[in-house]
């Protein structure tokens, strides 16, 4: 049996990615920070809650992660722990940074200071290339990044990619692209945009407040996505994967999916506040998944459309109670 060790469990990615170990028979390990309340409540929707094991501890803290590597000696590490949320990152550039970046660097520098043989992933992201070089990018595309997010991931990346040639350490990176779910965080714009069209539709709520409805992503779902994540660290080298569905779609059209779906028109109800909008945006993504295709046997299975009528009638399902 082998065990794998997952910084942010209690996130999205982190959730799914220990339903999956767990269903290929691992021992799951997540590390948590102590709180007065945990927050396991996307661990309880996915009824995993009893089977994974929660260690105190902090990407923050180098000696938290030295202690816990020591003594559970995990086979792998996912590191998906950071404060992810794209627009806070301006409002808390220094909290950011502190746990995007330097806690990648701390999670990077346990492993080599305790067990340098231990396999690590270090969740990148499509954010990195921002002000996009290329109109399709793959993991040759120049980085660009334009938020303070995006900043810290490239750091992270790098770094990933440093230890890696410096010690000959398992490390990789997976360079995703958008991925969401029914347990996405409502304040990010997929879940925001599906909670608000079923709060509509039960006339709950009036309008639903948007800033840049045409930027354009890269949309897939995290449960696709975390299969990659495990793949890259069974593969037989580490190396670096743009994991993307090669399909782009604007917030717009997000929208015109949602509102179709319950019977409305998204133009009656989406309204645009200057205030929502990014000090620096990002117009389009559109990721290039030929490597992971090639090298993993990894490919998109779940289309936006089923995506978001997934969300929507998971949203459907909480607002009624």
């Amino acid at each position: 049996m082998k065990t794998a060790l997952i910084t942010g469990i209690t996130g999205q990615d982190g959730a799914y990615i220990a339903e999956y170990l767990l269903n290929k028979g691992y021992n799951v390990l997540g590390l948590i920070r102590r709180l007065s309340a945990r927050n396991i409540e996307r661990l309880n929707y996915l009824k995993i809650a009893g089977d994974v094991k929660l260690i105190d501890g902090d990407i923050t803290d180098l000696s938290s992660i030295i202690r816990v590597l020591k003594k559970d000696k995990p086979d792998e590490v996912y590191n998906l722990a950071a404060q992810s949320f794209v627009g806070t990152s301006w409002q808390q550039p220094i909290l950011t940074s502190d746990v995007t970046a330097i806690g990648a660097l701390n999670v990077l520098e346990s492993i080599r200071l305790t067990d340098p043989s231990i396999k690590f992933y270090q969740a990148s992201t499509s954010e990195m290339f921002g002000k996009i070089k290329e109109m399709v990018q793959c993991e040759n595309t120049p980085f660009h990044p334009r938020s303070p997010y995006g900043v810290s991931k490239l750091y992270a990346h790098w770094m990933t990619v440093n230890y890696r040639e410096s010690f000959n350490m398992f490390a990789c990176s997976g360079i995703l692209f958008n991925h969401e779910s029914p347990i996405r965080g409502l304040e990010f714009v997929t879940r925001k945009v599906t909670n608000s069209a079923v709060r509509i539709k039960l006339g709950l709520q009036d309008k639903l407040y948007l800033g840049n409805i045409d930027a354009k992503r890269d949309w897939g779902h995290a449960k696709d996505y975390v299969k990659a994540m495990y793949l890259m660290l069974q593969h037989d080298k580490p190396e670096d994967f743009v994991i993307a569905t090669g399909r782009t779609s604007s917030v717009r059209d997000m929208c015109k999916i949602a509102f179709d779906y319950l019977g409305l028109n998204y133009e009656d109800y989406v309204k645009i506040d200057k205030n929502l909008f990014r000090p620096a945006e990002v117009e389009i993504l559109i990721g290039k998944p030929v490597k992971a295709e090639k090298y993993l046997g990894w490919k998109a299975e779940i289309t936006l459309e089923d995506m978001i009528k997934e969300m929507v009638d998971a949203d459907m399902k909480r607002v009624k109670g």
